[in-house]
């Protein structure tokens, strides 16, 4: 049986990935940081979930720790900003919170599982088509934006290395998802999202390591 991490998987494609992660034969490991939501009403003795602050090297250590041996790691756990519609009304203290957790953060969980991943592992990192510099034609968004395409180069980053120790770099949009974050009018069902990420995973190899691409496949400019 594969094992998978999932972070920030309470709620939303995190909780859905969980759910799909688990009828797909996983043994998964999800975490929350403060409530377990859906998690609570899921029955599978597969399933094992921790209370885990990404932004808490103590706390994902200890996760780490229960955890043997890790197929798939999907970093998944992420903030929105505050919809600021200038530049004068940026929070920067909630901004910087923002590049904390959508972009430092996965790379401390990446940081911390290196000693556990399997050979042929895959590592995910949930972007967004707005970490796409070319695709900034509307602006705003400032943090969110800026912290998408942090996320995107620090896996580009490690990509090198990654490759080097057997373990494969995803890095994929999920789309306009009808989630907390994604609001009602959005456009996919967590469901349809998450049935292509895990499309996207099940096809991924070492010569796919570090693209960039939609959750249906297509590529996404950087």
């Amino acid at each position: 049986m594969k094992t998978a991490l999932v972070t920030g998987a309470n709620r939303g494609i995190g909780l859905e990935l969980t759910l799909q992660l688990l009828d797909s034969g996983y043994d998964v490991h999800a975490t929350y940081r403060s409530s377990k939501g859906g998690l609570e009403e899921i029955q599978n003795s597969a399933l094992n979930i921790h209370q885990m602050d990404v932004r808490n090297k103590e706390e994902i250590s200890t996760v780490i720790k229960s955890i043997s041996s890790l197929d798939l790691l999907i970093n998944n756990a992420g903030i929105a900003d505050g919809h600021w519609q200038s530049i004068s009304e940026i929070d920067m203290e909630h901004a910087l919170e923002v590049l904390n957790v959508n972009a430092v953060s996965p790379v401390l969980v990446t940081q911390q599982v290196l000693p556990i991943l399997s050979n042929q592992s895959t590592i995910v990192m949930i972007s967004s088509l707005m970490g796409s510099i070319s695709d900034c034609r509307s602006g705003r968004s400032y943090a969110y934006r800026a912290s998408k395409t942090a996320l995107n180069m620090f896996s580009m980053a490690m990509k090198n290395e990654l490759d080097g120790m057997g373990s494969s770099l995803l890095i994929i949009h999920p789309g306009w998802v009808k989630t907390d974050m994604g609001g009602p009018n959005a456009p996919l069902s967590t469901d349809e999202s998450v049935r292509g990420i895990m499309q996207r995973i099940t096809e991924q190899n070492m010569s796919m390591s570090g693209r960039y691409v939609q959750f249906d496949g297509t590529p996404v400019e950087w």
